[in-house]
């Protein structure tokens, strides 16, 4: 997941930025207005945190240009103002969540990902692709009855691919999506996890899930002749478990 900061306090934004990439975020930081609606007209985020009080534009005013450039990426505001009218105004501005300052972290996770459930396919608490389980609240997963330990990066680089089961993906949207801002095109960083996953995730039964497309990216899917099919939408034997 992608997400984008909006904070000029470069205390706040450091604290922030590192435990979401702990939690395997990719962050991006904008620290005025101006350059947070350039940085949604150039790339996709999955979910932007946008403080009101910023230089230039302030929140209400980005949140405005956003939701009027058409983009519906989730925004949770961020505020020292805890009256009620702040609260309305934000929301009716087009933020989908409102957190004032001072916060939890934990509190902060807790509304990222319930944003996230909205709608609620796009993260099911579970994800299963053939004999591959995800638990997305946990970040873990496991192949038949075996875990398979994985780094932040790893899982997050995993999920993403389930997530879009069956459908070949690119790398420069798995740098949009998976990485942030300081990713070096050039490198072969993308490669070097590709192949760790391989190496953990093992092929029982004969059976690869993921897959190279040369000169188009990775796949991945339940089994080959499900993968033989793969051309953007996912075959019938991918579930997502919502229970």
């Amino acid at each position: 997941m992608r997400v984008l900061l909006v904070e000029d306090d470069a205390r706040i934004a450091r604290f922030v930025a590192k435990g979401l990439r702990e939690e395997s975020y990719a962050v991006d930081i904008a620290e005025n207005g101006n350059d947070a609606v350039y940085q949604t007209e150039i790339n996709d985020y999955d979910l932007i945190i946008l403080d009101i009080m910023i230089p230039g534009m302030d929140g209400l005013a980005v949140c405005q240009a956003i939701r009027a450039a058409g983009k519906r990426t989730p925004i949770l505001m961020l505020t020292a103002r805890d009256g009620v009218d702040d609260r309305i105004t934000g929301l009716d501005s087009g933020a989908d969540d409102y957190l004032t300052k001072p916060f939890e972290f934990r509190e902060l996770l807790a509304r990222l990902r319930a944003l996230l459930r909205r709608p609620s396919d796009l993260r099911p608490p579970r994800i299963i692709v053939g004999d591959l389980e995800l638990d997305t609240a946990s970040q873990t997963a496991k192949r038949g009855n075996r875990s398979i330990p994985l780094t932040a990066k790893e899982y997050a680089l995993l999920e993403y691919f389930a997530r879009n089961a069956g459908r070949v993906i690119g790398r420069s949207e798995i740098a949009e999506h998976v990485w942030d801002e300081t990713f070096d095109p050039f490198s072969n960083l993308i490669e070097v996890y590709v192949n760790r996953l391989r190496r953990k995730l093992g092929d029982e039964g004969g059976k690869p899930l993921l897959q190279t497309r040369r000169g188009s990216g990775y796949v991945l899917c339940e089994n080959e002749s499900s993968a033989k099919k793969a051309s953007g939408q996912s075959p019938s034997g991918i579930k997502k478990s919502h229970a």
